[in-house]
């Protein structure tokens, strides 16, 4: 009998779904509300950051997850390392100053190690939720802005609905009008992320439009700015 609860203490253990309390804090604490991270003072707490990660290590989603539950772990998780990474290479000017930075397995997720770019490819994008790429931060200027509150099982929907949102009305991520488009180039990277079924490019934007465009509008791209995204401190 005591075998047989020790299994089940096991089995569901295996199965806790993590908080992610702890990388709301601390985001709270070292990002603004525009986006850009206080890298310096987030070194101070890097035990912290590095003790939210580990749990997500230990507590790797399983069948009886929700949907909602393991997309908010991998992007928290995604985030969180990405931070990290940052942290053990800084200073520095850019995240593409690190040698391969998507590609170091840096991550763990129970006894599997992963790297940023497979967390992204292999399994994000596979979960068939295009707004994953407005939620998802690179630490650069151009990347849809790190939001300062984890994303959490619960407020998915509404969350990512408002970083979309955010992201295409950004003029300095997007340049929309009825007389042509000049988008981020995620949309041209990703492109068949947003283009399913019998939808257009266009169409996914006019979604998140007070005035919807013509689907046969001109599309343009805006250079990609890869510089840190960190507040300049004098």
């Amino acid at each position: 009998m005591l075998e047989t609860l020790a299994d089940a203490d096991l089995v569901n253990q295996q199965d806790k779904v993590p908080s992610h309390e702890l990388w709301d804090q601390l985001l709270k604490k070292h990002v603004k509300e525009s986006g850009l991270v206080n890298y310096q003072s987030f070194q101070q707490d890097y035990s912290k950051l590095s003790k939210y990660l580990k749990d997500l290590a230990d507590h790797p989603p399983t069948s009886k997850w929700k949907r909602e539950e393991i997309l908010a772990y991998y992007i928290n998780l995604y985030n969180a390392g990405t931070v990290q990474l940052i942290l053990d290479n800084y200073p520095l000017a850019s995240i593409r100053d690190i040698k391969r930075p998507w590609d170091q397995k840096i991550l763990r997720m129970g006894s599997r190690e992963i790297s940023l770019g497979m967390l992204e490819h292999e399994l994000l994008r596979k979960m068939d939720e295009p707004r994953i790429h407005f939620a998802i931060n690179c630490a650069s200027y151009s990347c849809p802005k790190l939001v300062r509150e984890a994303f959490t099982a619960r407020g998915l929907d509404k969350q990512l609905e408002q970083a979309t949102l955010g992201f295409i009305k950004d003029p300095a991520r997007n340049k929309i009008s009825a007389a042509g488009l000049e988008l981020s180039k995620i949309f041209k990277w990703y492109k068949g992320d947003f283009t399913v079924a019998d939808q257009g490019l266009v169409e996914f934007l006019n979604r998140y439009l007070d005035t919807p465009l013509n689907t046969e509008i001109k599309i343009n791209y805006l250079p990609y700015n890869w510089d840190l995204n960190e507040i300049k401190t004098p």
